[in-house]
């Protein structure tokens, strides 16, 4: 077991002595669930592509290896660095995100996806916590100083950001990301009034969504008017769940992920449902559920606006991706093609989650000195 002195001044043992450990360690098992839950979805999908059986289990032990990087090296930034890395990044990944107009491929109706050096990567996965800090750093600094127009530049921000998201198109990020930013403005003042407004406003524009966007308007309708008449990927996910029942079939016993196309991806939590039973998708519930209520309560109670309003907003973020997709694997909304964080198989997804959960860990560092404070 690796021990620092409390007395050290390394890097490293100020952040093991200041890191929320309950938080790391959770994530740690999440990883650790979700590769286990790869290595047993995988291969079936493997030999319908052609590939050897441990095709993509191998190169997701790969972008685990450099997600641990991402998330152990931006865990131990100062504030400041936090907020500077998620300007430089946003910039970045909102280039590229123009890019994939122009230079991206198309799967299951929207344009996502850009090839770089051979390695497909998805920028609005890193779009979504960048925002979030950013936003953040915006609504403080407009309670700081008073000719400051935070408020306003994080509206065009946002506004800015939904914009490429919807030509993409990509509904469900855009839905995470106006529920968080509409949360950031609350925990910032906004009269509830205004935020209910706004809440209404983003009905409304759900409803506009599904007149406009046909992908969109044909998962709803498979919803809300088929009449019982499930897509075959939710009929399968079900079914995965009714063949687990409550103790699962067993590890890599499972039938149903045979059939299911996007069983190591979006579905993954439906192999947990048939290979594990009940018992195995509470604990990940749990866990997921523990580091959301945690982190969240790490940042209300600090004192820093930025951490208040970014820590909230990158919890609350990481919570309602995973209940998305959870719900839709459970048939409890339409399904999203959003992944469950650390869990389904994807280097943009992993390696943007822990882009995101760094980032989280470095605001809910305790003790944090002066300088770590001073952004």
């Amino acid at each position: 077991m690796v021990t620092f002195s409390r007395l050290s001044k390394s890097r490293i043992a100020n952040w093991w002595w200041t890191v929320d450990k309950v938080t790391l360690g959770l994530l740690l098992l999440i990883v650790f669930i979700g590769a286990f839950l790869v290595f047993s979805a995988s291969p079936p999908v493997a030999r319908t592509n052609n590939f050897s059986d441990y095709h993509f289990i191998k190169k997701q032990i790969v972008f685990i290896f450099g997600a641990l990087v991402v998330l152990l090296s931006t865990s131990m930034m100062h504030l400041r660095n936090i907020r500077r890395l998620a300007i430089i990044l946003y910039v970045l990944f909102l280039v590229l995100m123009i890019v994939t107009l122009f230079a991206g491929y198309e799967t299951k109706g929207a344009s996502r996806w850009i090839r770089i050096c051979g390695l497909t990567l998805q920028p609005s996965e890193f779009i979504k916590p960048t925002f979030v800090v950013v936003s953040a750093w915006l609504l403080e600094g407009a309670k700081k100083f008073d000719d400051f127009p935070g408020a306003l530049l994080s509206t065009g921000l946002y506004i800015l950001t939904i914009a490429m998201l919807l030509m993409q198109p990509d509904i469900g990020m855009t839905i995470v990301v106006t529920c968080v930013w509409g949360f950031q403005l609350f925990l910032a003042g906004l009269p509830l009034i205004l935020v209910s407004v706004l809440g209404v406003f983003g009905l409304l524009a759900g409803v506009g969504a599904y007149f406009t966007f046909d992908h969109f308007h044909e998962r709803v309708h498979q919803f809300l008017f088929s009449g019982g008449e499930l897509s075959y990927q939710v009929q399968k996910s079900i079914e995965a769940f009714e063949s687990g029942n409550l103790l699962g079939k067993g590890p890599g016993e499972g039938i149903v992920k045979l059939h299911l196309p996007d069983a190591h991806t979006d579905f993954i939590f439906a192999v947990a449902g048939e290979e594990f039973g009940v018992w195995l998708c509470l604990v990940i519930i749990a866990a997921f559920a523990a580091i959301v209520v945690r982190t969240l309560y790490l940042s209300l109670k600090d004192n820093n606006l930025f951490i208040i309003y970014a820590g909230s907003g990158l919890a609350a973020s990481f919570g309602l991706q995973s209940i998305i997709n959870m719900s839709s694997t459970l048939h409890l909304i339409p399904t999203k093609g959003m992944t469950l964080p650390f869990m389904s198989y994807g280097g943009s997804s992993i390696l943007a989650s822990a882009l995101w959960m760094g980032m989280l860990l470095a605001l809910t560092r305790r003790n944090l000195t002066a300088e770590d404070k001073d952004i």
